[in-house]
């Protein structure tokens, strides 16, 4: 498929939670629409887009951003500042500098309707969350930070500290409709460079390591059901995996057709694939062609799986039936090397080399657009995700 590349889309500005100019916008009252209730008024104007909504006046810029009106679709980020910020001399780093950074990671949210980022509510910092995406002894080494959605949240799952240990003992979830961080049910070990996935309602991990290797927890499973009421939330045991093979690196699980995907190393070399049947409880070997055509970050929107190849910059989905790969965008330099994929509703993000920008393509759309969304100056984008848009407060 030919690519329709359309011109980098910029966001104007940064917007903080408590933006003084944005708030005193959304408290101007006016009518949505004269001689009708604003009830009624909303019930008409929700069969408008946004962005056609967003530029005619005030009240109906901040009827979209309201509780009232439905959510369209954002970009949200995790980010850190970039190589030079955080290192600024290379050569002079000491170890003594490696140290609990509790704001070395930051979440912001991009809305694509006003162009501007736009910083999630501060995190709970109790305890304290040390996270590390470098240590000055392995400056080559790129620490995971692993993140996923499930039931329209965002979740944290695992990460490593400055001491190199696990960084998380819960999950860390934000929920963009209410604006509010919590934490789910603590892990029965907490782990890094994991299987971390979701399907159903549920979240997945499995394998990893603890504050030391321990083949038992290199072979185990476990999943926290969502859809439960918290007083019942718990991470209950699944299907041991026969070995301990997905412990070297962090692995994304793909909640595919009733069952989660995972190869233990991403690009062209050599892999192995495993299959997690959720109904059954078992693990299975993953079919040929999927396995071979997996050469890179995957994702999958609406029981499609799409991969783009790290090596030449293609785009393709998973056919199930000929179990191969069929190719929906040709080579692209935008997507070479590309780091992270997100997909929903059509939309394909993908975090490019060295998180310095997300290359968003809409594979609806015939021939296929790609546009390009700058991270905020400063900083670097480590994984992304297509969630609703945060509400602002009235």
């Amino acid at each position: 498929m030919n690519i329709d590349t359309e011109s980098n889309y910029k966001n104007k500005d940064i917007t903080n939670e408590n933006d003084e100019n944005l708030q005193i916008n959304l408290q101007i009252k006016s009518v949505l629409l004269p001689g009708l209730p604003d009830h009624l008024a909303q019930h008409c104007l929700s069969t408008l887009q946004p962005s056609l909504l967003y530029s005619v006046c005030l009240s109906w810029r901040r009827l979209i951003y309201s509780s009232s009106f439905p959510p369209f679709l954002s970009l949200y980020a995790i980010l850190c500042q970039t190589t030079s910020t955080r290192y600024p001399f290379i050569k002079s780093v000491q170890l003594d500098r490696c140290q609990c950074q509790p704001n070395s990671i930051a979440f912001f949210s991009f809305d694509p309707i006003s162009s501007r980022w736009r910083a999630l509510p501060t995190p709970p910092n109790n305890p304290p969350m040390c996270i590390l995406r470098q240590h000055p002894s392995f400056i080559s080494r790129i620490l995971s930070i692993q993140s996923l959605t499930v039931s329209g949240n965002l979740v944290l799952i695992a990460a490593t500290t400055h001491k190199l240990l696990p960084a998380l003992t819960h999950p860390l979830l934000f929920n963009p409709l209410s604006g509010k961080w919590y934490y789910g049910p603590p892990f029965s070990t907490p782990r890094r460079w994991c299987v971390a996935g979701s399907i159903n309602g549920g979240i997945y991990v499995a394998s990893g390591i603890g504050s030391l290797y321990h083949g038992e927890v290199a072979r185990s499973m476990e999943r926290w059901d969502l859809s439960k009421k918290d007083v019942d939330w718990h991470w209950e045991t699944r299907a041991s995996f026969k070995d301990g093979r997905f412990s070297r690196e962090a692995v994304e699980a793909l909640g595919y057709r009733g069952k989660l995907c995972m190869v233990n190393i991403k690009g062209k070399a050599v892999k192995e694939g495993a299959v997690y049947d959720v109904e059954m409880n078992q693990w299975q070997e993953m079919p040929k062609g999927m396995l071979d055509g997996w050469n890179g970050p995957a994702a999958v929107d609406n029981d499609f799986m799409y991969v783009v190849d790290q090596e030449n910059g293609t785009l393709s989905r998973y056919n199930a039936n000929d179990d191969c790969w069929e190719e929906l965008i040709e080579p692209s330099e935008l997507l070479k090397s590309a780091e992270h994929l997100s997909a929903h509703k059509g939309k394909i993000c993908a975090v490019s080399a060295n998180g310095g920008k997300v290359i968003v393509a809409d594979i609806l759309a015939k021939p296929a657009k790609v546009w390009v969304v700058d991270p905020p100056q400063g900083m670097e984008i480590i994984s992304v995700h297509i969630l609703p848009r945060m509400s602002v407060p009235e």
